[in-house]
């Protein structure tokens, strides 16, 4: 086994072009995948890259490093517009796990249940890579492409998500059902995200549910009937036939009949505690 540990960007790229080697980062998907096998080949520690963590704000845009970890989301003095997000950092494991798994391992990793993605996707995330030819971005939706693959093409490294500050005035929440309370895999889990037009009314929605679909989705039709609506009533527009883009699977921790009910439930509580104003 070859462990690379680089300081500089150039040089990690310069390792995942040479062979297949394997990223780490926070490890916390790469170990527990492994079983009971030993970690093997050449592993690129990106720990160490300088300017990949951190949160920083420029030009109407939120940019958050590849090595952020959800920790540092939690801490992060976010406006509003991020409580969902803040609120999914929470449900990432345990306070152990979320000192070092990263925004990024999240999104690559690629996982159905993945906490992070309902809520960067509702957020509209841009996914930056880069690799042997530049720098390249993607919105979220389009980089992860089923479970466990997504759109980074050969030596192509994660090094930022960003996200559109937004409108003042624009609440989100988070919401998810496991088996238990903590620690524990999704069956449902739904972001939200609204924006009012000050005229007591909703100018723009999100709505994202993950855990229901191979690949968390936006719910478009329900987002356009919401716009225009008067705010107070955002809870009570959301029906079944809105779920029609879940793909709604069938596992151990739930049937799809089961997961449709849940998201629906826990779509309309989401779009509640956005009109509530509910700081998370």
């Amino acid at each position: 086994m070859g462990y690379h540990l680089p300081g500089q960007l150039e040089d990690a790229l310069r390792l995942i072009a040479a062979g297949k080697a394997r990223i780490i980062a926070g490890g916390t998907d790469v170990y527990p995948g492994l079983g009971e096998r030993p970690l093997s080949g050449e592993i690129v520690d990106v720990t160490r890259i300088e300017g990949l963590r951190g949160i920083t704000r420029r030009d109407g845009t939120l940019r958050i490093g590849a090595l952020t970890t959800w920790s540092d989301i939690v801490r992060a003095e976010l406006p509003a517009r991020f409580d969902g997000l803040k609120a999914a950092a929470r449900e990432v494991g345990s306070i152990q796990i979320q000192n070092v798994a990263t925004v990024a391992g999240n999104l690559c990793n690629a996982s159905p249940a993945a906490d992070g993605v309902p809520a960067l996707l509702a957020l509209d995330a841009v996914v930056e890579m880069a690799g042997p030819g530049g720098t390249r971005r993607l919105e979220l939706a389009d980089f992860i492409t089923g479970v466990s693959r997504t759109a980074l093409q050969p030596g192509e490294l994660v090094t930022a998500v960003e996200v559109p500050l937004g409108a003042e005035g624009t609440r989100s929440a988070f919401l998810k059902l496991g088996a238990r309370r903590y620690l524990v895999i999704s069956i449902a889990m739904v972001a939200a995200v609204l924006a009012p037009d000050g005229k007591g009314r909703i100018a723009s929605a999100r709505v994202a549910v993950g855990a229901c679909s191979p690949v968390a989705v936006r719910l478009k039709a329900l987002e356009d009937a919401l716009i225009g609506r008067p705010w107070a009533e955002a809870a009570t527009i959301a029906s079944e036939a809105h779920l029609a883009p879940l793909a709604a699977i069938d596992d151990v921790r739930g049937t799809a009949g089961y997961r449709r009910e849940a998201a629906l439930e826990l779509v309309r509580r989401s779009l509640a505690a956005c009109i509530e104003g509910t700081r998370t």
